[in-house]
């Protein structure tokens, strides 16, 4: 008998006609054998509907309550869930987050998760009920409803799945795997069989909207195996495992994200302490820089260009603070660039393949594709062109690493 977690996104949970399939095939695999913890999200758009609400009485409204309202969204999941398990004709006992006692922090809207307490969860499939979470929620020191921030639902799935030392967590969602691309851009896009944790991660952090990133290290961190696969079939997915017991391909995948934009201050002081500063002031108001480049400025002099990257929803707030800071050390106008993308292969082979930093840059020149700026980790290259190549650049990586032949393992 296996320990089984399931997780159904919104789409899965949109519809009683979505809810009745999520129900049939949680009883399916407690039938043949296995004990069964179902997160459920709340149904396809209600999330957005509840904010929306909200944000017609405020434009800044109270995040204790906006937790608490729009925590209800998978509360109703959870009850109409149960309520069609047993119409089926099985056992199911809903939970909430503070029924389950999913202890987070008191960050509204973004709460991270401290604790859980599995094992009323444990008791109720002891006795033969599915238990049927709502996904997404906490509660936190003093008694209040958190959320944890948008695709919360996988990572209340895999934390719970680890609490409870579950044998797998299968993540049901509107795609049958994780993929070597996005299928949208590049119809050769393979499904890849079994990926790793730090590559997942990579992928998911540049973009990839299969796995919610969080989900992705809390399944690392205490070895949970993941199943990614679909909610409309019954094929085999993608696993998220370990590294171990198999063999690394230099590239697994290319990722692409659209949601930043470039900044540059031309013709800084070159002092010590500067640099720090620029970065310190954005840090203090949580603005999250990603790519940075430091180079000599064209006029030479004591004077450097720093250039980085910014979440395009980050950049209107923080232009006052970085226009102001531009004017501090001496910078000349500073320039944007909200026209980018971020292009990036992904692969733990990199760590023993020599050579792949160069073919990725010759396969962009090859295209004519200038680069703007380049990041690199142990197994990431990253680089920031024209928004306006972002297909050609994708389907040219993906070819040209052999993505559409090469069989990924």
């Amino acid at each position: 008998m296996a320990l089984v977690v399931q997780k159904f996104g919104g789409t899965s949970v949109a519809n009683l006609d979505r809810m009745r399939n999520v129900s049939e095939l949680a009883l399916r695999t407690q039938r043949e054998g296995n004990q069964v913890v179902l997160i459920v999200s709340a149904m396809s758009g209600e999330t957005n509907r509840l904010l929306g609400l909200a944000h017609q009485i405020s434009a800044t409204p109270d995040m204790r309550e906006l937790d608490s309202l729009a925590s209800t969204g998978e509360q109703v999941s959870a009850a109409l869930v149960a309520m069609t398990i047993h119409q089926l004709g099985g056992k199911a006992k809903s939970f909430l987050g503070h029924q389950v006692r999913i202890s987070t922090d008191a960050a509204y809207t973004k709460a991270r998760i401290q604790n859980i307490e599995g094992s009323k969860l444990l008791q109720a499939v002891a006795g033969g009920s599915i238990a049927v979470v709502a996904g997404f929620q906490g509660i936190d020191p003093d008694g209040s409803i958190t959320t944890l921030g948008r695709g919360g639902s996988d990572t209340t799935a895999v934390a719970i799945a680890a609490a409870i030392k579950a044998d797998v967590c299968e993540i049901y969602t509107d795609v049958d795997g994780v993929y070597t691309t996005d299928p949208n851009i590049c119809p050769s896009a393979r499904k890849i069989d079994r990926i790793s944790y730090e590559e997942m991660l990579e992928l998911a952090s540049l973009g990839a909207k299969v796995l919610q990133i969080r989900s992705v290290e809390v399944a690392m961190k205490y070895g949970v195996p993941v199943h990614v696969r679909s909610s409309f079939s019954d094929r085999t997915g993608t696993m998220v495992v370990g590294e171990e017991g198999f063999e690394s391909v230099a590239v697994a995948g290319v990722a692409y994200d659209k949601g930043e934009a470039k900044v540059q201050l031309v013709r800084v002081n070159d002092k010590p302490g500067v640099v720090a500063k620029i970065f310190g002031m954005l840090a203090e108001q949580n603005v999250s820089v990603d790519m940075i480049i430091q180079s000599p400025s064209r006029g030479g002099g004591q004077t450097t260009d720093v250039t980085f990257t910014v979440a395009k929803t980050d950049l209107p707030r923080a232009k006052e603070l970085i226009e102001r800071t531009a004017a501090e050390y001496g910078s000349e106008p500073v320039e944007y660039d909200p026209d980018i993308v971020k292009v990036s292969i992904v692969g733990l082979g990199m760590r023993s393949h020599a050579g792949v930093a160069a073919k990725m840059f010759g396969i962009l020149a090859g295209e004519g594709i200038n680069i703007q700026a380049i990041s690199t980790s142990e197994i990431k290259i990253s680089c920031i062109i024209a928004a306006k190549y972002t297909e050609l650049a994708v389907r040219a990586l993906h070819e040209g690493f052999g993505l559409d032949k090469i069989p990924v393992v």
